[in-house]
């Protein structure tokens, strides 16, 4: 016994030769939210934040997530086909974005923005993050309209018979993703910045959270046929998801030893 994948149309609709797709709509509603969500924390007193600053930064972040996600994706998971055929980076209409591609790519629009605005760098990182974990949620989402990315062969109650995925049934492990990396990694973003955070432990908890989120779902994920498990084991998934948990455990380390040390330095000082 399996559930039967609901047969629903990628497009919503079409006019003349543009066409409206879900997968398209769930990166809108992703970006709708990331503007809501900075509107509100820079209109918090003492935010340090306006609505033309927050502008520029949502503005920034979506290209670092869309030429962030499609550039990774080519490089990390189709790069003999990109050796073959360079144009392939630009075929956008035929799919493809990495999630840490896009990080990569956000990560570098921080950067940027920081630089540009002489802020610090890791403050802006921990406004950014808690936007985004709403952003994956909606973007898994598409991914299971589209009935792709599905999981590996299950008995469990709730399996799916994915069109693309055979006659077998497979975890919806888009969905899995849905919860863990979107609502879930939310919730515990919410719940740690409510109280005053050493710089750069926002952020950290975001990266060390994704990855492991991410990493514990690749077992039910089918691996990309053309890569399949390294060894036997570990998936290319698994790989990216590794340097985001070190990363951020050493990033939420580094920053309350920091504030540790400029506490001290103000009580001798005092």
């Amino acid at each position: 016994m399996a559930l039967q994948f609901p047969q629903i149309d990628p497009v919503i609709f079409s006019i003349g030769p543009l066409s409206v797709r879900w997968y398209g709509l769930m990166y809108l509603i992703g970006f709708m939210f990331a503007m809501w969500w900075a509107g509100k924390e820079a209109k918090k007193p003492n935010s340090g934040w306006n609505k033309d600053q927050v502008g520029d930064l949502v503005f920034y972040s979506m290209l670092g997530v869309i030429l962030g996600g499609r550039i990774g994706y080519v490089l990390f998971y189709q790069f003999s086909h990109f050796i073959e055929n360079p144009i392939y980076l630009f075929r956008v209409d035929q799919g493809g974005m990495s999630f840490h591609g896009g990080a990569l790519g956000v990560i570098t629009a921080i950067v940027v923005y920081a630089l540009k605005n002489k802020r610090s760098i890791l403050s802006v990182g921990d406004f950014v993050v808690p936007m985004v974990p709403v952003g994956l949620f909606a973007g898994r989402i598409g991914n299971f309209i589209n009935g792709e990315l599905w999981g590996r062969v299950t008995d469990v109650p709730w399996a799916f018979v994915f069109p693309t995925g055979g006659p077998q049934p497979r975890h919806p492990s888009q969905l899995y993703e849905a919860f863990f990396e979107g609502l879930v990694l939310f919730v515990m973003l919410l719940w740690f910045r409510k109280k005053p955070r050493p710089a750069g432990s926002v952020a950290g908890l975001f990266l060390a959270g994704y990855g492991v989120f991410r990493f514990a779902i690749e077992y039910f994920r089918e691996p990309d046929a053309h890569i399949g498990l390294y060894g036997g084991i570990i998936s290319q998934g698994q790989i990216l998801s590794l340097p985001m948990v070190i990363a951020g455990a050493v990033l939420m380390i580094w920053a309350y030893k920091r504030e540790d040390k400029h506490t001290s330095a103000k009580q001798v000082k005092s």
